[in-house]
């Protein structure tokens, strides 16, 4: 059973968040971060998709820097 609360989404502009929320489905979650990145996807934007069922991080932004290979 999927919980209502599932799928969490926060920005967090300059090390402060202010925005966040909560879907139930995976897919409007998505297009919510989407969305997000869109409008304050700037320098100093943070922005994270979580599924809390599994605690994984199912998107982020900005992309973390691939480690250069060794």
């Amino acid at each position: 059973m999927i919980q209502a609360t599932r799928y969490y989404l926060s920005l967090t502009l300059d090390g402060r968040q202010v925005m966040d929320g909560w879907w139930r489905r995976e897919d409007t979650a998505r297009n919510q971060f989407t969305r997000i990145v869109g409008k304050h996807g700037s320098d100093g934007a943070r922005i994270t998709l979580v599924d809390t069922e599994t605690d994984e991080e199912l998107a982020v932004w900005p992309e973390p820097e691939a480690s250069p290979a060794t």
